[in-house]
Formats: structure tokens, C-alpha cells, sequence
């Protein structure tokens, strides 16, 4: 068997040949009159008329038989075979294509389609054009791609040969869409905030850092349009929301990509518990263009019957661990931890930093179904407002389904004087080797001044909704192009 290198260099060889005789091997211009779907749903019509119809779409397989040659042809739309004849196209016609033209290769032809004895609907080629020369060969010797890592390497291959993956990323797309439809029958506007920010927040993360030559200044990609989106609060915008890329420099799991994107919205004069009716109201829409309010997800049944279960977090931290937070100190909550099992690494940042990797780890995985995990400690959300003055407890809640988070919202903190305080202590934090603590926004607060009116915010992960409701293991599976190591 030829190697990939020989492979290219005939095909190169082929590429030089169709030049010489005077045509393009990757010519400006094509056409198409009908789409392989198109030409198959209306066969009748045109196979009777015999009309000239002009298909374009890349060669899929190639298989001669005497002074015949059958191709699988594809575009977008799906497959139809061609039937190349030499009686049809002539010995020079026929042989100039059988000699230069390869699996993999785009193709412009133009003929009239007929059923073969088998009963194939094919098209008739009675002319044919190169639109773009393939180097290098399809993977057909592996039935398409099954390396994990050359999978997401090469998505474009994946996306060939595995039909399945190019169907999610379709239902993504009108995943995205419903999302935007549902918010905007709701009133909401879609905005557009900064993603080079000067100062990063709104989530727990470690950013990425950049310069900006025109400016000698550093900045960060932002890992969270929230504060942006509450100063559009303070302008006067009651119901804003944006769809757009965060980045996180963090680890990479099967629920974590440094690139990601987050659904953010922020209704003012709302709370926290009218968002999660709000939430159970939009994954009823979503479900419902999909048949029944259950999934199966890895083989379980999820059921997204509303009202979900709504738990306090207190209640799940006591039940699993039998700590109780608001008497632990910090000193001894770390050991907790390692009795955990979490590694040094993991057992960084302040008490309810930690408490939260806790929760990740051993709360988190229990919960299966739909659940609405309520009221986290103040302390945890530095940007969410307490149940009361002096509540220990936050307006929040996190909905969790088969041990994944799939959203974080709240009540917002509009008071800029505790607001000033929070930032305060998380600097403290950060002072304190957590790199991922929230910082001093002063500008932010300033806003905060003028005025924000009481808000409920709401942040969701586009991919892993898109795993629940593709049956999809692994974010890497619901992004197009994942960060991937270097070879």
C-alpha cells in the first residue's frame, strides 16, 4: 500500500496533468441547479422531463466496472450515485476522468437522471469538472476516523465519516437558536460586552493574560460578561443577554474546555426564585420541539417534568459529609478535605473556595436528576445578595443534572458597599496564593453607585446542555475545533 506521501505525489502529478490540458484544478466558478436531496425527492419529475440538471459535491467512493464507473457523490444535503458511461461521454472523455479524478476530489457534473436495473436513482454524467483537487487521501481505510485525539485533531475528517457528529453539531446550532427565539419572545435584547477586559470577573477562574501594544497595557480575556452586562443594568437595560466565548486558563476535562460558551442573562426587578421557574420554563420549551419532557442521558432516564426538586445546600453538605460549615474553621476544614481525597493542589483559596471543591466531589456526582441546589453560602458568591441582612445564606441556586453544574444564577448584589467589601475579602484571598479569586473592580462600583436596580442573573454552559440533550459523554464532543495538547 502506497504511502501518504507517494499518495500526494500522484495526485500532484494528476493536478499538473488537467493544468496542461488547459483546465483548472481549482477554477473560480461552478454551478448548481439542484441539490443531491433536491434531485432525489423530485426524480420522477425530472428522470421523465429529462432535464439537464447540474450537481456539485465531493467524491465519496469510485468503483469501475468494464466502460462504467459508479461514484457516491456528496453534499450537504446527503448522497446520490453517478454513473459515468463511455459510450456517453466518449474513450477520451471517459478516461481523462478515470485517470485524474480521485475519492475525496469536488466535482461540478451535469446530466440526467435515470434507475438503474437495480433500482439505484442515479444521475447520467454527460459532463463533468473539476472544482477542487484533493492531496491527500480520505481515511476510507479506517471506515472513517476512530482515534479519539485525531478526531478532534482533525474534525474536518471526523465530520466526513462519522454522520453522527455533523447531526449534533447541527442540533447545536438549533439548540442556540431556540435559546434565542425563547429570550426574545420574553423581551430580552441581545447584547455584545468586551472580551478583552482590563480587569476580568464575574466567575472563580484564573484568566489568560495579554498585552495590548497600542496601549502598553496588560489585559485578560474575559472569563465572564456579567459585570459588563449589570452596567447595562445601571444604564437603564432591564432584560439584556449575550451568547459569546469565555476563556478559563483551568484543566481540561470531560466537562472543561478553556474555551467555552455561556449563555448570561440579567432581568432586573427579578429574583432568584423567579428564575427558576423562568428555567424550568425554557427547558420545557427546548424539550418540547424534541417530544417528551425525559431524555435518556448515558443510559439514564432524565426526567424534566416541572416543578424539579429544589434542595438546600446546607442540607446536601451535612447529609454527604457531616460537616457543618458554619461552625468549621478553616484549618480543619482543609483536613476534611484531604480526607476527602482532594489533593493539595485542590485544597487552595478560602473556607467556602474549599467548601466548594468538596461539594464537586462528592455531592455533586450524587445527584442525577434535575435538581435545583438552593441558597450556597453569602460567602461563596461574592456577587449574589444574601436571603436577608443578616442571612449566612445567598438568593442562588445551581441546577445540577447527572453531577454536572448546567447553571449558576442568583439574586445580584446592587449595594456597592458590600459589594466593596466582597471584592475586598476575595483580595485577601488572592493576596493569599488563590489565583482564581475575583478581584477589585473599582470602576464596576462606581456603576454600582449610580444606581442598579434589584436583578436575578443567570449563566449557562452551551456545551454541556448540549450534552444532555445529545446523549454526548464529553464537552470536546459538543465544540467544533476543542483546545487540544500539542503532538
Amino acid at each position: 500500500m502506497a504511502s501518504i506521501d507517494e499518495i500526494k505525489k500522484i495526485r500532484l502529478k494528476k493536478l499538473k496533468a488537467i493544468e496542461s490540458a488547459g483546465l483548472l484544478g481549482y477554477p473560480l466558478e461552478s454551478k448548481r441547479t439542484h441539490t443531491s436531496q433536491e434531485a432525489l425527492v423530485n426524480f420522477k419529475k425530472l428522470a421523465k422531463t429529462q432535464e439537464q440538471i447540474f450537481l456539485v459535491g465531493r467524491i465519496m467512493s469510485l468503483r469501475g466496472h468494464g466502460g462504467l464507473l459508479f461514484s457516491n457523490l456528496r453534499d450537504s444535503s446527503g448522497e446520490i450515485q453517478l454513473v459515468f458511461k463511455k459510450d456517453h461521454l466518449g474513450e477520451k472523455g471517459y478516461s481523462f476522468f478515470v485517470d485524474h479524478f480521485d475519492m475525496g476530489d469536488f466535482i461540478q457534473v451535469k446530466g440526467v437522471l435515470f434507475e438503474t436495473k437495480r433500482g439505484e436513482k442515479s444521475l447520467d454524467v454527460s459532463d463533468y469538472k473539476m472544482l477542487s483537487k484533493a492531496l491527500l487521501p480520505l481515511p476510507e481505510k479506517w471506515h472513517g476516523l476512530k482515534d479519539t485525539d485525531d478526531r478532534f485533531r482533525k474534525r474536518y475528517l471526523d465530520l466526513i465519516f462519522n454522520p453522527e457528529v455533523k447531526t449534533n453539531f447541527e442540533l447545536r446550532s438549533k439548540i442556540v437558536t431556540q435559546l434565542r427565539s425563547f429570550l426574545e419572545e420574553k423581551g430580552f435584547l441581545e447584547v455584545e460586552t468586551p472580551i478583552l477586559q482590563s480587569v476580568y470577573g464575574g466567575a472563580t477562574a484564573k484568566p489568560f493574560k495579554t498585552h495590548l501594544n497600542a496601549f502598553d497595557m496588560n489585559i485578560y480575556l474575559r472569563i465572564s460578561p456579567e459585570l459588563y452586562l449589570k452596567r447595562l443594568l445601571v444604564g437603564g437595560f432591564e432584560k439584556v443577554y449575550e451568547i459569546g466565548r469565555c476563556f478559563r486558563n483551568e484543566g481540561v476535562d470531560r466537562s472543561h474546555n478553556p474555551d467555552f460558551t455561556m449563555l448570561e442573562f440579567y432581568w432586573a426587578y427579578s429574583d432568584y426564585k423567579e428564575l427558576m421557574k423562568f428555567t424550568e420554563e425554557m427547558f420545557t420549551s427546548l424539550l418540547n420541539d424534541r417530544g417528551p419532557a425525559s431524555i435518556i442521558y448515558e443510559g439514564t432516564k432524565l426526567n424534566f417534568k416541572v416543578p424539579w426538586k429544589r434542595i438546600e445546600y446546607s442540607e446536601l453538605f451535612n447529609k454527604y459529609t457531616k460537616i457543618k460549615l458554619d461552625e468549621i474553621n478553616l484549618s480543619a476544614l482543609k483536613k476534611e478535605a484531604q480526607k476527602f481525597g482532594l489533593a493539595p493542589n485542590e485544597v487552595r483559596g478560602g473556607k467556602f473556595e474549599i467548601a466548594d471543591e468538596i461539594f464537586k466531589k462528592v455531592i455533586r456526582p450524587k445527584i442525577e436528576q434535575p435538581t435545583f441546589v438552593i441558597h450556597y453560602p453569602a460567602e461563596a458568591f461574592p456577587l449574589a445578595k444574601p436571603l436577608d441582612k443578616d442571612s449566612t445564606k445567598s438568593g442562588s441556586f445551581q441546577l445540577i443534572v447527572m453531577g454536572m453544574e448546567i447553571i449558576k444564577a442568583y439574586s445580584e448584589q446592587n449595594n456597592p458597599i458590600t459589594q466593596e467589601q466582597k471584592f475586598k475579602e476575595q483580595e485577601k484571598i488572592f493576596k493569599g496564593g488563590f489565583e482564581e479569586a475575583q478581584r477589585m473592580d473599582k470602576d464596576f462600583l462606581e456603576a454600582l453607585q449610580h444606581g442598579m436596580p434589584p436583578a436575578a442573573g443567570f449563566g449557562m454552559g452551551i456545551e454541556r446542555l448540549v450534552m444532555l440533550l445529545t446523549d454526548t459523554h464529553a464537552m470536546r464532543e459538543t465544540i467544533l475545533f476543542p483546545t487540544m495538547k500539542n503532538k
